[in-house]
């Protein structure tokens, strides 16, 4: 059995930046494994003008290595569009569009290894190394591999909310959004509940078909309003190194707290598509009433469902009234994103990983969460330590400058340490 320098286990955009980095460095052997058969970002919410949020330099490496071969820029001149992407002067790429991109990197790694279904991971005390047990999806055959160093990218799952565990019927997360938008259509009703931006591209998408379809058409959040997503400049800065420096020093409940005030700066809406949902609804309405509902500040409570007549009861309770309803609705889609769990196969590794006082990986500065402090990696999942740097696609090839740093023991990837003009912590002493 081979040794490897690393094992990366999944395959998103952050771990495949890390085998797009990697390639080229002779003194880094990794190794990629992940369980579905080819790449695949979040099929469900490949929507024909969904855009990124991010612009296109926000890429799998340009940010570390402008020169790199795996950019989007080099993507687009190969397949031969580099001049159209020019001329169309928008800096944010379709959404599918960046999906067919990270296909066409994948496809150019010798590391990566699809349909490799990961099932535990074990570690030697004696030799120091990391055995990654894994089962080849097609064929049932087991594997396993070692390395010294572990990175995590499996993702973060679809979240269901407890009003609807174990509930029937055939209701949507925003994950299957498009494989089961056809059947959705059919129905007399449709109820999209969440508050962020999958939220507003599904109700976008379905009230620009309602006339042809006849259906009515609810969207429900939580939120006190339409959030559009913070977008200025001085704000962007925070996703940079000295906020992160500044957000990891903080104390633990600190942190947290911040956290749970910082959604709207990730998990916001586009002000463009708000403002398109608006023009659509007006536009409409020339017509007569639209057969929609907007409903804010209303909290999902419970869930049933009526197996005989095919409907949706929702116990709705509006937040700032505090008064409860419900809604009746024959489609569900729960537009309500992801949370991130711990993936079983680190079970093993339980007593080697640091915890935080809430439960969740204690993330060092350094993107490690061993007691070692250098031994496996955290891609994403970490905005309780390092904010909202943690899911921020720009930040992707910065995070994996870190690890490759502590993988080889030097910078190869110059790594960024202040770029930011405001400070965010308090100067010490008098301030002249």
């Amino acid at each position: 059995m081979s040794t490897h320098d690393f094992i990366a286990i999944g395959l998103g955009p952050y771990n495949l930046g890390l085998a797009c980095l990697t390639e080229p460095l002779d003194e880094l052997d990794g190794l990629f494994l992940e369980s579905k058969p080819h790449f695949d970002w979040h099929p469900g919410m490949l929507l024909d003008s969904a855009t990124l949020q991010t612009p296109f330099m926000a890429d799998l490496v340009t940010l570390a290595d402008p020169t790199s071969p795996y950019s989007f820029l080099s993507y687009l001149k190969e397949s031969g569009r580099l001049y159209s992407f020019y001329i169309r002067e928008i800096f944010y790429p379709v959404r599918s569009e960046y999906n067919d991109y990270c296909r066409w990197a994948a496809a150019k790694l010798r590391s990566v290894r699809f349909g490799h279904e990961v099932t535990s991971v074990e570690y030697d005390e004696g030799d120091g190394l990391y055995t990654v047990h894994a089962v080849a999806v097609a064929t049932g055959e087991k594997t396993a591999h070692r390395a010294r160093h572990l990175v995590l990218g499996t993702g973060t799952p679809p979240y269901v909310p407890d009003a609807c565990q174990e509930l029937g019927g055939d209701f949507l997360h925003n994950s299957r959004y498009l494989e089961g938008k056809a059947e959705l259509q059919r129905k007399e009703s449709i109820t999209v509940v969440g508050s962020g931006q999958s939220a507003a591209e599904i109700y976008y998408d379905l009230l620009g078909d309602a006339d042809t379809h006849g259906y009515r058409l609810n969207w429900v959040t939580r939120s006190p309003r339409f959030f559009p997503l913070e977008y200025t400049k001085l704000t962007l800065e925070m996703t940079s190194p000295e906020y992160v420096d500044y957000f990891h020093a903080l104390p633990e409940d600190t942190r947290y707290r911040i956290e749970a005030e910082q959604k709207s700066l990730f998990k916001g809406i586009d002000a463009e598509l708000i403002n398109s949902i608006f023009d659509l609804l007006y536009q409409k309405s020339i017509a007569g009433p639209v057969p929609t509902r907007l409903m804010t500040n209303t909290a999902l409570e419970s869930a049933s469902y009526d197996e005989a007549a095919g409907t949706y009861t929702l116990g709705l309770r509006h937040v700032e009234q505090e008064r409860d309803f419900s809604l009746t609705t024959q489609g569900l889609v729960l537009a309500t994103g992801y949370r991130y769990r711990p993936p079983a196969f680190l079970e093993p590794l339980h007593d080697r990983i640091r915890w935080d006082g809430h439960g969740r990986f204690d993330v060092a500065r350094n993107y490690s969460i061993d007691v070692t402090g250098r031994g496996v990696f955290l891609q994403n999942a970490g905005t309780h330590t390092h904010s909202i740097t943690s899911p921020d696609l720009g930040m992707g090839p910065y995070r994996n400058s870190w690890i490759i740093r502590e993988l080889l023991g030097r910078e190869h990837y110059p790594v960024e340490k202040a770029i930011a003009f405001q400070e965010f912590g308090a100067p010490e002493g008098v301030v002249r």
